[in-house]
């Protein structure tokens, strides 16, 4: 029990879930908001997300003993913001179990699996260090804006780092908030309290919103969340069986889905932070820091919008920082992964560059055109004479 309460762990997990709040929340509002949703029905779309993806979490990561996190669908909530206008609620819930209803089929059917023995772990680095970039650079980027803010925590980072210490992004993060709230940069006046109540309605199914909306929600939640998070996971030296995990975050969405879950899947960039040394240095108790980011996730979903306001309280610099630092450790093993390998080393490339572009086609992001730009390079290319 005393090991369940490291504190790597809980700073871990508590820090994927500020990232993954901060980061797309606002998309989230916007999506509901498109689909006519009320405050009430917000409070419950929030109060589905968090309690679906706090359960996945920690009971994935329990019985598989590994840190597998899971996620709302960004790329599917920004899809949502136009697709739901003008589209009745009913509607949108049909479409949101329909969706399900095909990750539920894949990860049952066990195509993941087939399609993840085809990418080689210097590909699945390279995505990863391109998706995480952003978030490394970002740390630098705040630098214009909070310059003694993020010198601090940069400082306090490194002095951690040289002394070896399990609690470095803790003392960090710990070193962050001390700074902004003597600075007065933390806005205690605009956090809200809020318990979430859960609204079921009823779901109507139209040809024309299944084929129109349904299907694209499941392309884009599928190539632009699943194909990473998987790829996450393989980076890091988990081996981890994709298909139940895909198949059992789709069950979660078919349940919650009448009451705002409108699509779960694996995450990326905050099972990062999850997956880092930083979480702790023994890779097979990272699953720990998991657990804990489903215990935050079930918290923020029962106070509904009081932890969205929590979160925009806070400096957007002190965010982007505590969330780039802790990813640099995965970000520079990722790098050395991809471009280990000097046969592998030109698709890596091509397939870090093109990750990292944010380059967006037909609605999917850039990391999967990254991936399949390098698996282009990797295996076709070499065979054309």
């Amino acid at each position: 029990m005393i090991r369940f309460f490291g504190l790597s762990h809980i700073s871990a997990g508590f820090i994927a879930v500020l990232v993954g709040y901060t980061s797309s929340a606002a998309i989230v509002f916007q999506a509901a908001t498109a689909a006519g949703a009320s405050a009430a029905h917000i409070s419950s779309w929030l109060l589905a997300l968090g309690l679906g993806m706090g359960v996945t979490c920690i009971s994935l990561s329990l019985y598989f003993r590994s840190p597998v996190l899971t996620a709302w669908s960004t790329p599917g909530a920004a899809l949502l913001t136009t697709a739901l206008v003008g589209v009745p609620m009913s509607d949108a819930i049909g479409i949101f179990i329909f969706a399900s209803v095909l990750l539920t089929i894949c990860g049952v059917a066990g195509w993941v699996e087939m399609l993840m023995k085809h990418v080689p772990h210097s590909l699945a680095a390279a995505m990863l260090a391109g998706v995480l970039l952003r978030f490394g650079l970002g740390v630098f980027i705040s630098l214009g804006s909070q310059l003694w803010l993020v010198a601090v925590m940069l400082l306090i980072y490194f002095a951690a780092r040289r002394l070896q210490s399990r609690y470095t992004i803790p003392f960090t993060l710990l070193g962050g908030l001390v700074w902004a709230a003597q600075g007065g940069l933390i806005h205690v006046e605009a956090v809200r309290f809020t318990l979430a109540q859960p609204i079921f309605t009823a779901p109507t199914f139209t040809l024309t919103s299944i084929i129109g909306v349904g299907i694209p929600l499941f392309i884009v939640t599928m190539a632009s969340q699943n194909v990473p998070g998987m790829a996450v996971l393989r980076a890091n030296g988990y081996q981890t069986p994709v298909s139940p995990l895909i198949g059992w975050t789709g069950l979660t969405g078919v349940l919650l889905a009448p009451f705002g879950g409108f699509q779960f899947n694996l995450a990326a960039i905050t099972a990062a932070i999850c997956m880092s040394p930083e979480a702790d240095r023994n890779p097979q108790r990272r699953y720990l820091a998991a657990v804990w980011a489903g215990i935050f996730y079930i918290i923020t979903g029962v106070l509904g919008a009081t932890v969205v306001s929590v979160f925009t309280a806070l400096p957007k610099e002190l965010v982007s920082a505590i969330a780039g630092i802790a990813l640099l450790g995965t970000i520079g093993n990722s790098l050395t992964g991809a471009l280990l390998d000097e046969r592998e080393r030109d698709a890596a490339l091509i397939t870090f560059l093109v990750t990292a572009s944010g380059l967006t086609l037909g609605g999917i992001g850039s990391a999967f055109w990254g991936l399949v730009l390098g698996l282009i390079v990797l295996k076709i290319i070499p065979r054309i004479k």
